[in-house]
């Protein structure tokens, strides 16, 4: 217990100190040697879950999904997963709602089969406060990250963050966001507005590409039985569109850390408005320093389309 409580602690203060420096990364990538095979994304799946504050939600093998679609993968094994702390969200919603936006969290788990080894890419401290802008010397963000730190520790004992020199500047809105006035009928609540509104999204996304592998009712399931009544309702959806992540994935595996990604649509209860907003998914291309120019236009194209609906959903 002491040795793991050290753990914390050395995380904690490690990670306060990186994101001072200006070029903090904002992914972070933690690796050991695989060379027996011992370790799966099932195995880094059950380790993450034993800590008792992280809970892995969806953990799917993206090879399996490639392969039908695409008829080839780029990598031995590549699962993408998400992944949530009720503890660290009840405490930070209360202060920003923009936990929301990585809410949940995503990583990539994939294998490097030069070097024989097995990886997990992750937001960073300083990755999780640039998107969501809660300072990254917040504490209860600085446990959130401790968490996931102490999370990487159990899954691949032995291993060690390896370097990465990936860009921090962003080309556009690290966030991409929308704000509707919500006009009651007679004898409805703003939960029916709600619920008519994203039953019209999740129809437009389907037909172009996009899937929805989770889907969170915070106020219902979260807040609520936490006595928070801060809000009507907070909603929260982790969205991919293979189209995207496939060729990315290819010469960026650790772009798992954004996606897929989440979206946030919430109203607080002394508001008249709600908010709805996503990590800007073209910002990709610079964060990742892509190169190969169909997969910047894959990557554009897919933000384009999200925001192409959300426009017209909220005009």
């Amino acid at each position: 217990m002491k040795k793991i409580s050290m753990i914390f602690i050395s995380a904690i203060l490690a990670l306060g100190a990186s994101v001072c420096s200006a070029d903090a990364q904002n992914i972070q990538m933690f690796s050991v040697d695989n060379s027996k095979g011992a370790i799966n994304a099932k195995s880094i799946e059950k380790a993450f879950n034993e800590g008792g504050d992280i809970v892995v939600d969806v953990n799917n093998d993206m090879n399996s999904i490639f392969s039908k679609r695409y008829g080839f993968v780029h990598h031995k094994s590549y699962n993408l997963a998400i992944f949530r702390s009720d503890k660290s969200i009840l405490k930070l919603i209360k202060k920003y709602p923009s936990i929301g936006l990585i809410t949940p969290l995503s990583m990539s788990i994939y294998s490097d089969d030069a070097k024989k080894t097995i990886n997990i890419s992750t937001l960073s401290l300083a990755g999780m406060a640039r998107i969501t802008k809660i300072p990254a010397t917040d504490p209860d963000l600085k446990e959130y990250a401790a968490s996931v730190d102490a999370a990487l520790h159990r899954a691949l004992p032995n291993g060690k963050y390896i370097t990465v020199n990936h860009n921090t500047k962003p080309s556009g809105n690290l966030v991409t966001e929308f704000t509707m006035e919500l006009e009651l009928e007679k004898g409805t609540t703003y939960a029916d507005a709600k619920d008519s509104f994203e039953d019209e999204f999740e129809g437009e996304l389907g037909p172009v590409g996009f899937l929805i592998p989770k889907k969170y009712d915070l106020q219902e399931d979260l807040l609520k039985e936490n006595s928070n009544e801060d809000y009507d309702f907070f909603d929260t959806y982790s969205i991919i569109r293979f189209n995207a992540i496939f060729p990315v994935s290819k010469n960026h595996p650790d772009a798992g850390a954004y996606a897929p990604f989440s979206l946030s649509i919430y109203k607080k209860k002394d508001e008249d408005s709600m908010h709805i907003s996503f990590p800007s998914i073209s910002n990709w291309v610079t964060d990742l320093d892509i190169k190969e120019e169909k997969t910047v236009k894959a990557v554009r194209e897919t933000h384009e389309k999200i925001k192409k609906i959300l426009t017209g959903m909220t005009e």
